[in-house]
């Protein structure tokens, strides 16, 4: 059995994780809704956050979860000013992907504390990213090429955002 500190750590761990993924996907998600307009992959990731919500049903409560929520005392809040450069589309999927993968990968090791069931869902997803990674890449590859390649006025600023700043005037930067 747990002691009571290591529950709630681990109760914040996975709490912190599930936003985490959720906050990835979504924003994968407008990514391929929004700028490759891919109805496929849209819904792919959609399902994705689905699968996630049906997966935290056999974790603890929201309300137990939420109970041991502290986010004005985490110690790992503050931004690195590497976060919050993001030069392309690219950039932003990339970074937010890999959040995700992170983030299933630690509530499948945590969930195994709690319910062999869920790490083992957690798993399964984990892996379907994987290959939804894959499938937005290769577009996004396609598509600043394709971009990147005409020689129309009005097509380069949208493959400017496709494709990878190398000024820093535009980049966010700490205030």
């Amino acid at each position: 059995m747990l002691k009571l500190t290591q529950a709630d750590g681990i109760y914040r761990i996975i709490d912190a994780n599930i936003n985490r993924v959720k906050e990835g996907l979504r924003v994968c998600e407008e990514i391929t809704r929004f700028i490759l307009n891919n109805r496929r992959l849209t819904s792919q990731l959609k399902k994705t956050r689905h699968a996630i919500d049906a997966a935290i049903n056999c974790l603890p409560r929201k309300s137990a979860l939420l109970k041991q929520r502290s986010a004005l005392e985490d110690v790992g809040k503050n931004i690195s000013a590497r976060e919050l450069i993001r030069g392309c589309i690219e950039d932003v999927y990339r970074a937010n992907i890999q959040r995700v993968k992170e983030s299933l990968r630690v509530l499948e090791e945590f969930s195994k504390l709690l319910d062999c069931r869920c790490a083992l869902k957690f798993k399964a997803i984990r892996y379907a990213a994987y290959d939804l990674e894959k499938s937005i890449s290769v577009i996004l590859q396609k598509k600043k090429r394709a971009i990147t390649n005409k020689n129309n006025v009005s097509k380069a600023s949208e493959a400017n955002v496709l494709a990878p700043r190398n000024d820093t005037a535009r980049r966010c930067r700490p205030q």
